[in-house]
């Protein structure tokens, strides 16, 4: 049991920066958090990465080592490192993640038709700043400033800013929603959104 007990903490530590790095990229993306399943299994890809820097930190500290006494290397250090290239992977999966920038060059050389968003939803929002008009179930449109929106279509709020109702006879015109700072719509009410033209972009230029 006491043999099975050392063990058990040994792999928890082996893995954990894994998990670090896991917990870190959920909690910076809007990705979905999978099974438990297929958490211990991204936990064992992101450890197998941040092994291979530990291992070849601890030879750079054993050569210099050598030459100064301060890079002598300890198993504090292995699990001290092993965290810290844990969370450092976990925003750099989250970086390029959030701004497709990776994928943009693997589309370019013909090798996936993917995005890095977890949606198109969550994609077309991020890549279209601009104002939007809301759709209801009930036939009002509502126009204004997305701050906030939702990163699935079924679940979550809208938070809008410069909020107005768009008349139902005069399609032009605006009836703003006065003494109100932003507003927040049940995505659930929403029906379709529209995005709106960069008109005041081309005004400026």
């Amino acid at each position: 049991m006491e043999t099975f007990a050392k063990d058990f903490v040994t792999l928890l530590q082996y893995l954990l920066p894994g998990f670090v790095a896991a917990w870190v990229f959920y909690g910076f993306t809007s990705f979905p958090k999978p099974s438990q399943f297929e958490r211990v299994v991204q936990a064992l890809i992101f450890t197998i990465f941040i092994q291979a820097f530990v291992f070849i930190t601890k030879k750079i500290f054993l050569l210099l080592g050598t030459k100064c006494p301060f890079f002598n290397w300890n198993g504090h250090f292995a699990l001290i490192f092993a965290i810290t290239f844990g969370i450092f992977l976990g925003i750099t999966f989250s970086y390029f993640a959030n701004n497709d920038k990776l994928h943009k060059i693997l589309r370019y050389w013909k090798i996936t038709k993917e995005s890095s968003f977890p949606s198109e939803w969550f994609g077309v929002f991020l890549k279209n700043v601009t104002y939007v008009v809301l759709h209801f179930e009930d036939e009002r449109r509502l126009y204004g400033w997305p701050i906030e929106w939702p990163s699935e279509p079924d679940k979550g709020h809208f938070v809008l800013e410069q909020a107005s109702w768009l008349d139902e006879d005069n399609k032009d015109k605006q009836i703003p929603i006065t003494g109100v700072k932003s507003i927040m719509v049940n995505a659930k009410d929403v029906k379709w959104v529209e995005f709106m033209e960069n008109t005041w972009e081309k005004k400026n230029g």
